[in-house]
């Protein structure tokens, strides 16, 4: 397994086991995502908040990587005109198609049926290859399901050994939802966590690639960010070790409900 293996969707497409994130990429984003393409990255995802759509979808464009093998995800907003979210993202990227396009977070009102039938429909129209949702609990997946018959083939949450609901993580198991990983790193906040460096210590390894590890083995799909070719290498440099079980179990036990953002929504 490297960055470029892909893991199977509910649909019967694949998605890359990890991707790039660019929230807040903005400073030379076009540079940047086409070196991460070059290390080895596969999947970027961005959002039109992100202020990265642009350089994104100049990167692609001038990639010599087929459009095929890029996968990209984007998002629509609570507020949004589904198709014209979709449309105008499109437009900003100068790209024909996302491969996967995800409700950005569930509406104050509930879970938005309308704005899920509209990504349906995107996803008939060939705009988003696949479609899914974005800090939402299982009620709320389960509910878009029962109004329209069509499941998430993707939740993106914020996950990590510090603030994670494995009850969340069964229930998608069961449904065949990809759970993909969001702030993996913990926006470094806790990157110098005593017990995390202790794991880090016995591969020697950095805190951060025990990180993305762990959600390589846990079989969530994580989205670090990175700006700088070093830290390309090292998140990308996690492919030639396997945590043990023990250690796995360890960091389950970090959980403490601990969000970068204030608070975790599906728990």
């Amino acid at each position: 397994m490297d960055s470029t293996t892909r893991l199977p969707l509910r649909t019967g497409r694949q998605m890359p086991v990890m991707g790039l994130g660019t929230w807040l990429l903005t400073d030379q984003t076009a540079a940047t995502v086409e070196a991460a393409l070059d290390a080895g990255y596969r999947m970027i995802d961005t959002a039109v908040d992100y202020g990265s759509q642009p350089g994104i979808g100049e990167a692609i464009r001038n990639s010599s990587l087929p459009r095929d093998e890029i996968y990209l995800v984007t998002k629509i907003e609570e507020d949004d005109d589904p198709l014209g979210g979709i449309e105008r993202d499109l437009n900003e990227m100068g790209l024909e198609y996302a491969d996967l396009t995800l409700i950005h977070r569930p509406p104050p009102e509930g879970p938005g049926e309308s704005l899920w039938r509209g990504l349906i429909e995107a996803q008939e129209r060939g705009l988003a290859r696949d479609i899914g949702v974005s800090n939402y609990s299982a009620d709320m997946v389960d509910a878009l399901a029962a109004s329209t018959g069509v499941t998430p083939a993707v939740n993106q949450i914020e996950w990590t050994p510090f603030g994670h609901d494995l009850a969340l993580f069964d229930h998608h198991g069961e449904k065949d939802i990809v759970v993909q990983a969001y702030s993996p790193l913990t926006r470094g906040d806790l990157l110098n966590a005593d017990a995390l460096a202790e794991v880090a210590g016995a591969y020697d390894k950095t805190p951060a690639q025990i990180l993305i590890r762990w959600n390589l083995q846990r079989g969530t799909v994580p989205l670090p960010k990175a700006n700088q070719a070093e830290h390309f290498r090292e998140n990308l440099a996690v492919f030639d070790f396997e945590l043990s079980d023990e250690h796995m179990e360890r960091l389950d036990r970090f959980d403490r409900n601990y969000s970068a953002l204030g608070g975790l929504p599906y728990v």
